[in-house]
């Protein structure tokens, strides 16, 4: 299993972190993805991927924080992106949801770094919140990407034009929560453009919510995905592996993973 998303540079993992990838290594995990929010954000992430072998980084301004957007920034992504650990831009985006941000400062950012993946040739990592048009109109306009839609909350017509555009989808414990409409969009959905993912510390699974969230309950999401698609969990592992082996370079998933199943 493979954790595409996982905010591993939070403080919320301050004082257990080899702990927590141990205990993801031990439940079947074999890669893990932190993106970037700030620059410090981005500086963890590398840092992390470079001490612990199953972890990889992205590294990208999310629109909460769009306002550290500048040319010292760009400069920064660009010396990150030239190191081996670093396999994708990200994550970048539009959050509408609330104004953490402002808005029009959050679309100078998402453009420029989309730009940046292209120039770079580097997948990217899309954070969007109550601006699924505008996030979709976006990639469309810089065109020649690929990558991921996080924690896709999007309708079916959103999912299948993000697959057209050569998108990838990832779904987080939000499965496991038993209301809103996954199972519409899945339908849209090639199984092999799926992804999972924790949102590592949000995002907590059922029977976890309440707790803080860590990559080991990826496997709950996986799960949630096998009994939408109803397909065998193994199966579902295969697929989304091999989708963040393509997009991000992770190795091969093992052939008797710990947590594996039919």
């Amino acid at each position: 299993m493979i954790d595409s998303h996982c905010h591993l540079n939070l403080t919320d993992y301050a004082d257990d972190l080899d702990d927590v990838i141990a205990r993801a290594e031990d439940a079947g995990v074999h890669g893990i993805l932190v993106p970037g929010i700030g620059l410090e954000e981005c500086r963890r992430a590398v840092e992390i991927a470079a001490r612990f072998p199953s972890v990889r980084a992205a590294v990208g301004i999310h629109p909460h924080e769009a306002l550290q957007w500048g040319p010292v920034a760009e400069e920064r992504l660009r010396e990150w992106a030239r190191l081996p650990e670093v396999v994708a831009i990200g994550e970048v985006g539009l959050d509408f949801y609330r104004e953490w941000s402002p808005y029009d400062a959050q679309r100078e950012a998402y453009a420029a770094q989309l730009r940046l993946a292209r120039e770079l040739d580097l997948p990217v990592i899309v954070h969007d919140r109550n601006a699924h048009e505008e996030v979709l109109d976006g990639l469309a306009a810089v065109g020649g990407l690929r990558g991921q839609l996080h924690c896709f909350s999007g309708g079916p017509a959103e999912a299948e034009r993000a697959v057209e555009m050569g998108f990838h989808l990832s779904f987080t414990g939000t499965l496991t929560f038993g209301k809103g409409k996954p199972d519409r969009v899945l339908k849209r959905v090639p199984p092999e453009r799926l992804l999972l993912e924790t949102d590592s510390p949000y995002m907590t699974p059922v029977p976890h919510r309440g707790t803080r969230n860590e990559p080991s309950y990826v496997r709950l999401v996986g799960e949630a995905l096998a009994d939408q698609l109803e397909l065998p969990l193994r199966r579902v592992h295969e697929l989304t592996s091999r989708a963040a082996r393509e997009l991000y370079g992770f190795p091969e998933e093992p052939e008797s993973p710990a947590g594996g199943g039919s």
